[in-house]
């Protein structure tokens, strides 16, 4: 049975801002600062491995920016997958867990952008303290995406219910017939 709250925190408060029906626009956005933040943390590790890098450290730096502005871009969506999410549930209350992590995961890369764009000068690896945050700044991004895939997986917020699911898997008459020449 499908409960009036579960079909809600299916349906987005906006469509046209946060994805139709089933096409939820968060899940889309959240790939661009994970693949940046994760890649920068890779250059800040091979930054300690090769001869001159200052790319590499350029580079993260870089990285960690555009991993900011697509963790901003992805928490505006976010807020309104939330919004749809009745109160007093353990999905809304998760749901606010994976928000905080989020925030604070996206406050930590904005420091160390901040931090690191105040002290490059020399060409030389990233120093050790902002090699740390990041890598604290990925496991806990790595929980906050762990709670997000329970908010999808579990939970199914904004994924379309059984019944439309289920449409994926009847049989296809007009593949069938076509291939049939019918």
């Amino acid at each position: 049975m499908v409960t009036e709250s579960r079909l809600q925190a299916k349906r987005p408060v906006s469509a046209s801002l946060a994805g139709p029906y089933g096409h939820p626009f968060h899940p889309i956005l959240v790939t661009v600062p994970i693949g940046a933040w994760v890649t920068s943390l890779v250059f800040d590790i091979a930054s300690h491995v090769v001869h001159r890098p200052g790319f590499l450290t350029q580079g993260s730096e870089w990285l960690i920016a555009v991993g900011v502005i697509g963790a901003v871009l992805a928490a505006m969506v976010g807020f309104l997958d939330l919004f749809a999410i009745p109160t007093g549930t353990p999905a809304h209350a998760t749901a606010l867990v994976h928000m905080t992590l989020n925030l604070a995961v996206t406050a930590a890369y904005a420091v160390n952008f901040l931090w690191r764009y105040s002290t490059y000068t020399d060409g030389g690896s990233v120093g050790v303290g902002k090699l740390v945050l990041s890598a604290l700044s990925m496991v806990a991004l790595g929980v906050s995406g762990f709670l997000g895939g329970k908010l999808a997986y579990r939970y199914g917020v904004r994924v379309a219910d059984e019944s439309t699911q289920a449409e994926g898997f009847l049989p296809d008459h007009s593949a069938r017939n076509a291939g049939s020449g019918m």
